[in-house]
């Protein structure tokens, strides 16, 4: 096992990325992370362990669930390249809302109307919307 000066404890784990220790419990009794026990029977976060805490919080940010992060840690996963790629068309699907929305947020400072509802630009880029599209990016209405 690692010396304890190179992990850390469950508390000290928790504290440097800003989250709770059940929430490191929980992740490791969903297989996410697997801290070693140390002679007393408590948890040691190592290097290792510290990446995939990272990877897990990086991730989530970018909307994956717990279950597609588990994915992508476990390579030997059965499924888990389809996993990823439905994750990367969820990612494409959020880049063209957002940017969709830049251009929007963009138009909305410069333009001089007074209402911006009334500004025949922005009703245009909403128009899909309007006229009964779907409007989430997963095809819901």
């Amino acid at each position: 096992m690692k010396a304890d000066s190179e992990t850390l404890s469950i508390g000290a784990a928790a504290d440097r990325f800003g989250i709770a220790t059940h929430v490191l419990r929980y992740w490791e009794d969903e297989g996410l992370v697997t801290p070693v026990r140390d002679a007393s029977g408590y948890r040691r976060y190592g290097p290792g362990d510290l990446v995939r805490i990272a990877v897990i919080l990086r991730n989530q940010l970018a909307g994956m669930t717990l279950d597609q992060i588990g994915a992508l840690l476990d390579g030997d996963r059965p499924g888990r390249r389809s996993v990823l790629e439905e994750h990367l068309r969820s990612i494409d699907d959020r880049e063209r809302e957002l940017a969709r929305s830049r251009a929007m947020t963009e138009h909305a400072l410069r333009c001089e109307a007074h209402d911006i509802v009334a500004c025949p630009r922005f009703a245009r880029m909403v128009d899909d919307v309007v006229h009964g599209a779907a409007w989430s990016t997963d095809g819901a209405e």
